[in-house]
């Protein structure tokens, strides 16, 4: 397995502020691992004293309603940080999270993570930035909720699209996911999202290579106020 860097810690957006002496820091006595897809590697309710990061494949982060549905809250893909909140507020983890595809990730000391944030204003405003953007995604998942299911799935490519994507691309390759996976995070049953998804490949609006999509059209996203105008 390839020695994560420093130099590839500081190239990530959340800590490119940060010197790289501090990076340094954070790799202090990290510790790497590898996940199939589907495997859990956090699990809800457990304590947290460690920060993931994760190098490269996709991951959800999932809870479940008090009727046993599955809900999910965010998706995370490469450079992606997690588990911060419990190392934050002394708290048990509040979700599981669960491989999508194989995923590398590394696992950092919470003491240097937590200290670096009350040293560098830059690093802790990254972080913050980085909770608001994941806020945002939610709230407009929760938005949509009535919305008519085509809507949704559409918003469910676009984020796993951008998810899977260095450039933060709504038209990047969707890596190989279940049905179901798909219609979990668009609030769908399997069936309903295989017959939308039927729908937008015959109107070409998506496209299907080897398993992955890849959203070719994003005038209907725009026209139902999912992306904005230009994109």
């Amino acid at each position: 397995m390839t020695v994560f860097s420093a130099e590839q810690l500081q190239a990530l957006q959340l800590f490119s502020a940060i010197k790289l002496d501090y990076c340094v820091q954070l790799l202090d006595r990290h510790l790497e691992a590898s996940y199939g897809a589907e495997q859990v590697f956090v699990m809800e309710q457990d304590w947290g004293e460690t920060v993931f990061l994760l190098c490269s494949g996709m991951a959800k982060v999932r809870t479940y309603t008090a009727d046993g549905d599955e809900v999910v809250m965010s998706v995370l893909g490469a450079g992606d940080v997690f588990g911060e909140m419990a190392v934050l507020d002394a708290a048990p983890r509040s979700a599981d999270v669960v491989a999508l595809t194989p995923v590398r990730l590394l696992k950092l000391r919470a003491a240097p993570f937590v200290a670096l944030l009350g040293k560098e204003v830059g690093f802790a405003l990254a972080l913050a930035q980085l909770e608001a953007s994941r806020l945002r995604d939610l709230n407009q998942r929760f938005a949509i909720q009535t919305s008519d299911a085509t809507t949704r799935l559409l918003n469910a490519l676009a984020y796993l699209a951008r998810k899977s994507s260095v450039a933060d691309d709504s038209k990047g390759e969707i890596p190989s996911l279940a049905q179901k996976e798909l219609g979990l995070m668009a609030g769908l049953s399997r069936e309903t999202a295989s017959r939308i998804l039927s729908k937008l490949r015959s109107r070409g609006v998506l496209e299907e290579v080897d398993g992955c999509l890849r959203l070719l059209d994003l005038q209907p996203l725009i026209k139902r106020g999912l992306l904005p105008p230009g994109s």
